[in-house]
């Protein structure tokens, strides 16, 4: 890999500090910045971003199912392909539930599935995929998933 870094904001803020007032050691690194150009250009060429919702849109109907079907799944949330869930012992009062999320992680584990545990409380599961897995790949892991929860949760 390479060092990269961006920092983005508005003019008024940007242009504040003055111009060698915002810098490090790898500032204007011409090898990371072909690096970063060519990745964005793979991104635009591959459909990254499309793939990305696509991909998003198909875990996300899954978790809002998974929602309806075991009250301890207290929000859905994300972006693009980088989605959670969160567990809670009450969706009234929203108390975290790590417990709960451990024991989905752990059947998941055991199914073949690696899922990660977040979230300041640790009661979340989140999940970010590779933006070039198949459906049947992706239907997969949801089906694993969908079986670690129904082992943890009950039902």
């Amino acid at each position: 890999g390479l060092p990269l870094s961006a920092v983005v904001g508005r003019a008024e803020i940007m242009d504040a500090p003055g111009d060698s007032a915002i810098g490090g050691t790898y500032v204007g690194n011409p090898v990371a910045q072909a690096a970063a150009l060519a990745v964005l250009d793979i991104f635009e060429d591959e459909g990254l971003v499309e793939s990305a919702n696509r991909i998003g849109e198909t875990i996300r109907g899954r978790m809002r199912a998974w929602q309806q079907r075991w009250d301890a799944i207290g929000d859905v949330r994300g972006l693009g392909s980088m989605l959670a869930i969160e567990l809670v012992h009450d969706r009234g009062t929203r108390d975290p539930a790590p417990e709960l999320a451990s024991a989905v992680v752990e059947a998941a584990s055991e199914r073949g599935l690696l899922l990660l545990k977040s979230g300041i409380y640790s009661n979340c599961i989140r999940v970010l995929v590779p933006l070039v897995i198949s459906e049947g790949e992706l239907d997969e892991a949801l089906g694993v998933w969908e079986d670690a929860l129904a082992a943890a949760l009950g039902g």
